[in-house]
C-alpha cells in the first residue's frame, strides 16, 4: 500500500492507497512543536484502529508547504516504516505535465499535485481551485501544460484579519444567511464572506476562460470547497481528496 502525506499550514491530510485507490484517509493538526515520535505514535494508532500493521506500506510520498517540518516527518517515516521508499514532491519529479512556471522551483508541491490530479482525472483545459489557508487557482492547458494561476488570501485568514482589525465585529460561523442584504452584524459578515468569495471564484474563472478562449473544467478541493461549490455554477467537480490523488498519481509515475 502507498502512504501519502499532504502537509498543509493547518492540517496534515494522510491517505492510504491500495492499487491506486484511496482506501483510508485521516487528518492530523500541523504542529511544529511535535516530535517525529509523537507524529509516529499518532500515525501508528490510526493503523491499529484500522486493523493494519505499518508493514503493509510499500512506499511513501509527501507534499509539503512547510519546509521546517520536513525533517520531522522524514525521520518519523524512517523509524516507524523501517526505511520504506520516500518521495517528496518537487518540480524535478515526473508529473505528466509540462511545467511552464517561470521559476519551477518556487511552485508549491500542493499545486503540483492538484494540477496533476485535475488533468489526469478530468482532462484539460482545467482549473484546480484549492480552498485552504490560501485560495489557489492552478491552470492547466488542453495539452497538459501547467500555465500558472492565482494565489488569493484564504477565507479563514481573511475573516480572522477582519475580526482582528475591527474591534466591534464578532466571530461568526461559516454558514450562509437567508438574504444577501442582512439586518444584523453577524449575518452581514457571513453574507460578505460567502457571497464575496463566490463572486471572486465566478469572476476569476470567467477571466481565465477569456484568456484561454474556452470554458475550462473547474475542480474544487480544500476545506472550504463544499461551501463555495454549493453557491456557484462555475465549479464542475468537487473533489475533497484531489491533492492525495495527485500524490498517488505522481508516485506511480516515478516508481
Amino acid at each position: 500500500m502507498l502512504l501519502a502525506f499532504d502537509i498543509g499550514n493547518t492540517n496534515i491530510k494522510t491517505g492510504l492507497f491500495e492499487n491506486g485507490q484511496l482506501r483510508y484517509s485521516w487528518r492530523l493538526t500541523t504542529d511544529l512543536r511535535r516530535t517525529s515520535d509523537e507524529y509516529g505514535v499518532h500515525i501508528e494508532s490510526f493503523f491499529n484502529h484500522l486493523g493494519l500493521g505499518t508493514d503493509c506500506v510499500d512506499g511513501i510520498i509527501m507534499s509539503t508547504v512547510i519546509p521546517s517540518i520536513n525533517y520531522t516527518i522524514e525521520h518519523m517515516c524512517r523509524v516507524f516504516f523501517r526505511g520504506k521508499r520516500l518521495l517528496q514532491v518537487d518540480h524535478k519529479l515526473e508529473t505528466g505535465l509540462i511545467n511552464r512556471y517561470e521559476h519551477p522551483e518556487t511552485l508549491g508541491s500542493d499545486r503540483i499535485c492538484n494540477a496533476a490530479a485535475a488533468f489526469y482525472n478530468y482532462g484539460g483545459p482545467c482549473i484546480a481551485i484549492d480552498f485552504g489557508t490560501a485560495t489557489n487557482f492552478s491552470v492547466i492547458s488542453q495539452s497538459g501544460e501547467f500555465l500558472g494561476g492565482l494565489i488569493c488570501p484564504g477565507i479563514k485568514i481573511s475573516t480572522d484579519a477582519l475580526i482582528e482589525h475591527a474591534a466591534m465585529l464578532p466571530k461568526v460561523e461559516y454558514n450562509k444567511p437567508a438574504k444577501v442584504i442582512s439586518a444584523n452584524t453577524e449575518d452581514a459578515i457571513r453574507s460578505g464572506i460567502i457571497n464575496g468569495y463566490v463572486g471572486q471564484v465566478d469572476h476569476i474563472v470567467d477571466l481565465i476562460g477569456d484568456e484561454l478562449h474556452c470554458s475550462p473544467i473547474v475542480v474544487a478541493t480544500g476545506g472550504m470547497s463544499a461551501m463555495i461549490a454549493s453557491e456557484t455554477s462555475r465549479i464542475n467537480h468537487l473533489n475533497p481528496t484531489l491533492t492525495l490523488e495527485g500524490l498517488a498519481i505522481i508516485y506511480e509515475m516515478n516508481a
